[in-house]
Order: structure tokens, then C-alpha cells, then sequence
């Protein structure tokens, strides 16, 4: 992933809408699996700071950047394998039905795939996550914010997917994160991950 994929959301010569798109595809490519070197070199340079400031992301953002300059990439990995993988059950799930049922592969399963069968979205073959992993979950987002079909990747069909499929258990996996023990990097993505839920809910309500 290039420099230019990791801009600071409020930086210029991105629109508003891009840099929601690209930070749904940030998080996505950082929780999919181990993030690799030159993803994590990607951050370390990144932009970190506002056009004005004090915005809302600025802080959690600079705090997951400063993250990314002090450990390692192995170091990162390993957290990464230390929360999300291992044999068995993991330190901390990433999937949307065990915060909404408290069972994987539950209800809140079946209903989103009636959504992405509606968005005319499916896994692809070979993919081993379920739908309802979080890195899946803002791909659709990216998708749904800078797709070309107006009729799918419109303000309503992303408010609705959001609200119905994000907002309601991402603040619960946040807090998951940051009272781990091993997470520093990514206890410092839960934070920009938490703030940026709130805006997007505010954003939604206000449109």
C-alpha cells in the first residue's frame, strides 16, 4: 500500500468522501491479517496532522502513527497473532455476531447476508473469514462510499449499513482492545477506530 493510500482524514486535496474511504480501507487492510512491511512503512510516514486544530481524529491518529514508528514490523505481527489468531479461540474476535448474539456464526450472520445479497455483494471463493469479520465489514463501507453504482453507493445505503451492522458492537470490540494487555498498536487502532465510529454516527444523523 503506497504513502499516498494513508492520508490524514482532513488533509487537503482530499475530499471529505475520499478520505472516508480511505480510512475504512486503512482499517480493513491493518485487521484483515498481520499487517506487512510496506503497509507499516506506509503509516510511518504518514501525514499526521489536521487542516484545523483539534479535529476529532487528529489525536487517535497521530497515537496509532506514533505507535507504528516505535515498534517493530515483526512486533506488530506478533500482536497481531497474539489477539486475533492462534489455535482455537482467539484473545479477541473481530466478528460482529459474538458482540450481537454471543455465538459466531448466529443470526446477526444470516441477516447480513440478506443486506450484501441486496447490495449484490458476496464472499468471494477462497475467502476464509466470514462476512461478518470487521476488515469485511469496512471494505463494504469503502465500497459503498466510493463505488460508481449510484443506486448502491449512495449517503442512505451506507447510513443504513452502518448502523445496522457497525455501530452497534464496535465500541464493545474497542473496549476488548484497549483493556488487553498485549495490545499497544492495536489498542492505539481501537482508539481511532472508536473515534471514528462516533463521528460517522454524528455525520449520519446530521445528514
Amino acid at each position: 500500500m503506497a504513502e499516498s493510500a494513508l492520508p490524514f482524514p482532513e488533509r487537503a486535496g482530499f475530499d471529505e468522501e475520499t478520505a472516508r474511504a480511505e480510512l475504512y480501507g486503512v482499517l480493513a487492510a491493518l485487521l484483515t491479517a498481520p499487517p506487512g512491511d510496506e503497509l507499516l512503512a506506509a503509516l510511518r510516514v504518514a501525514v499526521t496532522e489536521a487542516l484545523a486544530r483539534g479535529a476529532w481524529l487528529e489525536a487517535p491518529w497521530q497515537a496509532l502513527v506514533a505507535q507504528a514508528r516505535t515498534l517493530s514490523p515483526q512486533q506488530v505481527r506478533d500482536e497481531y497473532d497474539a489477539l486475533f489468531g492462534g489455535v482455537g479461540r482467539p484473545e479477541v474476535y473481530l466478528y460482529a455476531s459474538h458482540y450481537l448474539s454471543g455465538f459466531l456464526n448466529d443470526k446477526p450472520l444470516a441477516a447480513l447476508r440478506d443486506d450484501l445479497a441486496a447490495l449484490g455483494l458476496r464472499r468471494a471463493e477462497g475467502v476464509a473469514e466470514t462476512e461478518d469479520h470487521l476488515a469485511v465489514l469496512c471494505e463494504v463501507m469503502r465500497y459503498l462510499i466510493a463505488g460508481d453504482d449510484a443506486e448502491v453507493c449512495n449517503l442512505a445505503r451506507q447510513h443504513a449499513f452502518f448502523a445496522r451492522h457497525l455501530h452497534p458492537w464496535v465500541p464493545a470490540l474497542c473496549d476488548a482492545l484497549q483493556a488487553h494487555p498485549a495490545a499497544r498498536f492495536y489498542s492505539a487502532l481501537a482508539e481511532l477506530l472508536r473515534t471514528f465510529v462516533q463521528v460517522e454516527a454524528q455525520a449520519f444523523e446530521m445528514a
